[in-house]
């Protein structure tokens, strides 16, 4: 009997060794019925099934043993694909996931060989056959596990950050106020000024985040444009980075008001990050300096400073998300480190406006993010 038809003829045997190792995955497998443990197993055998009973040439063989499926309507979630969902919503781990198509491989092969007995050649082309195909189906499983867990961790962000907003922003407004009546003696005054600080930290990180799973979920950042004076916007960010850095010195070579069509609350928080950034890896002693300069229908922002050289290995991932580093490669502490977003947010906002952030840094000059904006849009 050939592999394809034991399978036909011993599919409740099969799928019963399935349910029972199935069980063993707690406790997410806990509460689950026969139904949910069996969920696409046996839309998976019978794809099995008509794969073993499909001539296969070598080239077509090849390309399975890259792990290039049969080209399949991509709108039409293969069974695989929908086990690994349903795996992944149910609280599996993806350990778990795979030792489930170990158990199937494993139980196929020993039913199968016990009840042939005697191995043929032929036989041996069959089990070639059905691995390649356990492979096939545990690869769309995975990918399929893999980005729907992944799409639940960035969507579980963004509530968490949408959240958090609200209470931040009543402990920043309650705080300003205490302020402005001036009515606060020492030591309490000064106890304020710095929850309005770290209120106003934490709002902005709690922005990057909301902004960072917004790009990843594929909304991108969104721009309003409207005229704009670049030396106000670069005035205004660096007043906002001298609350956080009251000793850092800095400095705007060129003061000129350059104007164009920009989302000026986007370009403030691209400043923000970007000179507070600079702050954060700048000796105290040493000034951050900043130029605004104009030509050919476009601006550009040098931002300067004199802190530890950018590794060149770390030059090419220094937009990355979640690279939480120093410019010598360790983790950033400081009081701005947020996970590693601040770059990576500055880099999309310049890169929805059709702009683009160039990088040098060398012992000799220190280190430039050179930010380049179209006037227009």
């Amino acid at each position: 009997m050939r592999l394809s038809e034991f399978i036909v003829s011993n599919r409740e045997p099969i799928l019963a060794e399935w349910e029972e190792f199935a069980r063993t995955c707690t406790p997410a497998a806990g509460t689950m019925d026969i139904t949910a443990l069996r969920d696409h197993a046996d839309l998976m055998l019978t794809v099995m099934v008509e794969d073993l009973e499909t001539p296969q040439g070598k080239a077509e063989q090849a390309e399975k043993a890259k792990g290039q499926a049969l080209e399949h309507d991509p709108a039409v979630a293969t069974a695989a694909e929908l086990h690994g969902a349903d795996r992944a919503e149910g609280g599996f781990t993806v350990e778990q996931m795979v030792s489930e198509y170990r158990a199937l491989r494993a139980s196929v092969i020993r039913l199968w060989t016990e009840a042939k007995g005697e191995i043929t050649p032929e036989d041996v082309q069959d089990l070639t056959r059905f691995n390649e195909a356990i492979d096939q189906a545990l690869a769309e499983s995975v990918q399929r596990f893999t980005e729907d867990l992944e799409q639940s961790k960035e969507m579980f962000l963004a509530i968490l950050g949408h959240d958090l907003r609200t209470p931040l922003g009543a402990i920043f407004t309650s705080a300003k106020f205490m302020l402005e009546t001036e009515e606060l003696e020492e030591p309490f005054s000064t106890l304020m000024e710095r929850i309005a600080s770290s209120s106003t930290r934490m709002v902005h990180m709690v922005g990057d985040l909301l902004d960072f799973t917004r790009s990843r979920l594929g909304a991108g950042i969104p721009i309003k444009r409207t005229e704009a004076g670049m030396g106000k916007l670069v005035h205004d960010a660096v007043d906002e980075v001298r609350t956080v850095y009251p000793d850092q010195s800095i400095e705007i070579e060129t003061r000129a008001d350059q104007k164009g069509e920009w989302d000026p609350a986007r370009i403030s928080q691209m400043l923000v990050n970007l000179i507070g950034n600079a702050a954060e890896h700048s000796p105290a002693e040493t000034p951050i300096t900043i130029e605004i300069g104009e030509g050919e229908g476009a601006i550009t922002l040098a931002i300067h400073n004199r802190g530890p050289v950018i590794h060149p290995e770390r030059m090419a991932g220094i937009f990355h998300p979640m690279k939480a580093v120093t410019a010598g490669g360790s983790a950033s502490g400081g009081p701005t480190g947020n996970l590693g977003l601040g770059l990576y947010i500055a880099e999309r906002i310049v890169n929805a406006h059709d702009g683009r952030i160039d990088v040098e840094s060398s012992e000799a000059e220190g280190t430039t993010f050179t930010v380049h904006l179209p006037i227009s849009a």
